[in-house]
């Protein structure tokens, strides 16, 4: 498989797990990091971020800015838009779990 192919797919598990966390609670950004790291993803802020801001254009995830100990923290939040995309991604991957391992 071609490396472009890669991170497309890559990219595409970052989303859906992005949208994950953001149903469960709100989150920043460099917790998301960590997060994914702990799943084998090493990103950091300059790929991060701009995934962020575009699933925020997107109208998936809404970002609130917080003041937290004298620093402006963003945390992101799932719009209904989001969930709807992360019900169907889902569903799509399990579809494709359970075809690719019967």
């Amino acid at each position: 498989m071609s490396n472009k192919i890669l991170r497309k797919l890559f990219l595409g598990f970052i989303q859906v797990h992005i949208l994950y966390h953001a149903y469960k609670e709100p989150f920043f950004g460099s917790w998301m990091m960590e997060e994914l790291k702990e799943h084998g993803y090493n990103i950091g802020p300059g790929t991060l971020y701009p995934i962020l801001h575009s699933m925020e254009k997107e109208g998936l995830l809404v970002r609130e800015d917080k003041l937290i100990n004298g620093k402006i923290r963003k945390y992101y939040s799932i719009t209904k838009e989001g969930i709807e995309a992360l019900k169907e991604a889902k569903k799509r991957a399990k579809e494709l779990y359970e075809e690719i391992f019967k």
